[in-house]
């Protein structure tokens, strides 16, 4: 997916997130004033929230490889009037071009542990840069019901390539996110939580919210011809294409959730964030 097609496709799907996102930061509880990280932010939309979150006189770096990525985030940034409190730097989550406890948190959705790097080399990179006794936190998109009565169909889309993706088949289980708890317990961290964030959404469905979820159906279960049998590939086509007359957003009572998982715990030594 080109930079430009990505930032068309946060920016669509976003009105689905953004409630559950910011329920998760405010679990977090950071502290007014404070100063954290956002690796691997993407165009920035949660270094927003997370800038909301910390008050006038805290700073959100966002931190990301894709140079494109970072300008939109800036231009989003301005625009909101946030430029004094939201940072970008271009930077590999691999290896975080900060000092040691150069933060009092760090933050990482949809990231570490969501892809094929290994995720304990990350989260130990992220508690690096974290001051003793901050914060450390990892969420993830971990499930969804978005075909009501149909679970077969959708128990078959799970399945697909695309299905279990980012978790990717044939990782090892100790690797997928949902393990997350033993990364934190392997690395030393202290007092690791979990905890899932869900939302929801029923017809009527406004405009908005009803392109967020074709573009979440775009992205979720592309190119699965090839692993479904001749009678699903039907019913996906019929239920799942929002060109169908029968395209399931169509139902007047439909309803559909998701939800994140978030990770997170304190780093070894000093006092609470």
């Amino acid at each position: 997916m080109s930079t430009e097609s990505y930032i068309q496709s946060a920016l669509a799907f976003e009105p689905l997130r953004e409630s559950t996102i910011r329920a998760m930061v405010r679990a977090l509880q950071l502290p007014e004033g404070s100063r954290g990280l956002d690796a691997g932010c993407g165009i920035g939309l949660q270094c927003l929230l997370l800038a909301e979150e910390v008050g006038l006189t805290g700073h959100v770096t966002g931190l990301d490889i894709s140079v494109g990525m970072l300008e939109h985030g800036g231009e989003m940034v301005k625009e909101a009037g946030l430029s004094e409190r939201v940072s970008f730097q271009e930077g590999d989550v691999n290896k975080l071009p900060f000092e040691d406890n150069a933060f009092d948190w760090v933050w990482s959705a949809d990231c570490v542990g969501y892809g094929p790097l290994e995720p304990l080399p990350l989260l130990k990179e992220m508690a690096r840069v974290v001051k003793p006794g901050g914060i450390v936190a990892i969420a993830a998109w971990s499930s969804e019901k978005l075909l009501p009565g149909y679970p077969r169909l959708e128990a078959r889309l799970g399945a697909t390539s695309a299905g279990i993706a980012p978790f990717i088949q044939g990782k090892k289980p100790e690797l997928h996110f949902l393990r997350a708890l033993g990364w934190f317990h392997q690395l030393g961290l202290k007092e690791p939580r979990a905890k899932v964030f869900a939302d929801s959404f029923y017809a009527p469905l406004d405009d908005e919210i009803r392109n967020a979820l074709v573009a979440l159906f775009d992205m979720r279960w592309p190119k699965v011809a090839p692993e479904l049998s001749s009678d699903d590939l039907a019913e996906f086509r019929r239920l799942c294409l929002s060109d169908s007359p029968d395209f399931i957003l169509n139902l007047p009572d439909y309803y559909a959730f998701f939800t994140y998982a978030m990770f997170w715990s304190k780093t070894a030594g000093g006092n609470n964030v």
